[in-house]
């Protein structure tokens, strides 16, 4: 039998990170992933399962301190940071130095324009080396980078809304059939875990229960992704997130003109034939549509649509849940097809 693969995790404590750990201990091709910790950490609990209790029924998750020379004689070839912005900007050129492999969950990888990045504020302490690594760092949304993943040394996971997004509107965008002046608006929606662990003044029960907000309108950091990985200027897209009263999925409804009059038949056929061989990707045949509950606890996105009489004006759903295709999900897919596996390994 070969040998499994060897990973750490770092952000283990965070729900995105708790999500990866859990579909890690379950792979068939993976040890038992090494939890790391920082020490700017503010869970000091030694185990992961005092954190999370739901997990202390299965053993002991110790969390240990960040140590390079510790995970080379732990024989670690792949590192996941689950860690916030900043915190991965500083640490993948350390761990790439290291001969490290690593997938990224949060944003510092993703953008390859400054203008775009600007919204992370980042000061790197090696800009040189930066520049270099945000040129070769890979935009992991396997659907449509899966032929630059398998060699990637940094593959930066997508952001939630944005997989929501970009998914949807990829095929169409790709077809030449988006009247891209009339502009494309995305109303998307999702629950509170896509704001973090940390709680706020926003994400306390009493603002979230009961209530439906917009927010980061017109200054969302998702925006940077959608508007490069589908090669958008910013005048054609408006993007407005909003909070639901739920733990976990998103729905985003997004607003398209068309340049010439199709068919509901030939919109699918668009969809259909765009992600043909995609196992995560579901098309509903119209006028059926996603919902948050049927990609909840999923790797899945879920793609609709509804044409006017018109065939001109289409209305699309496109729904995930945002701890899995949405983050940690997704960065098992890109492991997978890093390693040579099946994209479905460890996560049916």
């Amino acid at each position: 039998m070969p040998a499994k693969l060897k990973t750490a995790v770092l952000g283990a404590t965070g729900y995105s990170g708790l999500e990866l750990t859990r579909l890690l201990l379950r792979h068939p091709r993976v040890e038992k992933p090494v939890l790391l910790r920082r020490q700017s950490d503010t869970d000091t609990s030694p185990n992961l399962a005092e954190i999370f209790p739901a997990l202390s029924g299965n053993g002991s998750y110790p969390l240990q301190p960040l140590s390079w020379p510790s995970l080379r004689q732990q024989g670690v070839e792949l590192l996941f940071l689950a860690t916030p912005h900043e915190a991965s900007r500083s640490l993948v050129p350390e761990a790439i130095a290291q001969g490290l492999r690593v997938i990224d969950l949060s944003g510092a990888w993703r953008l390859k324009h400054a203008q775009h990045r600007s919204v992370y504020g980042f000061e790197d302490a090696d800009a040189v080396t930066a520049a270099e690594l945000t040129k070769k760092a890979v935009y992991g949304l396997p659907e449509l980078s899966r032929d630059q993943i398998p060699s990637a040394a940094l593959v930066a996971n997508p952001g939630c809304y944005a997989t929501s997004v970009i998914l949807a509107l990829a095929p169409l965008l790709a077809a030449n059939i988006v009247d891209r002046e009339h502009g494309i608006i995305s109303d998307s929606k999702s629950g509170v875990s896509g704001a973090g662990k940390e709680p706020n003044s926003r994400t306390h029960f009493v603002s979230v229960a009961d209530n439906l907000s917009a927010y980061s309108v017109f200054g969302h950091r998702h925006v940077g992704e959608m508007l490069e990985q589908l090669k958008l200027n910013a005048c054609e897209l408006i993007f407005t997130p909003h909070l639901l009263p739920i733990p976990r999925g998103i729905l985003s409804t997004i607003y398209v003109h068309l340049n010439r009059e199709l068919k509901a038949s030939e919109v699918e056929s668009c969809f259909r034939d765009f992600y043909v061989g995609r196992h995560w990707v579901r098309v509903f045949a119209t006028p059926k549509l996603p919902q948050i509950q049927f990609s909840l606890h999923t790797n899945y996105c879920d793609l609709g649509f509804c044409l006017a009489d018109d065939g001109r004006r289409l209305v699309l759903v496109s729904c995930v849940d945002n701890l899995l295709k949405g983050a940690a999900g997704q960065a098992v897919q890109n492991m997978n097809l890093m390693y040579g596996w099946s994209e479905e390994e460890g996560l049916q």
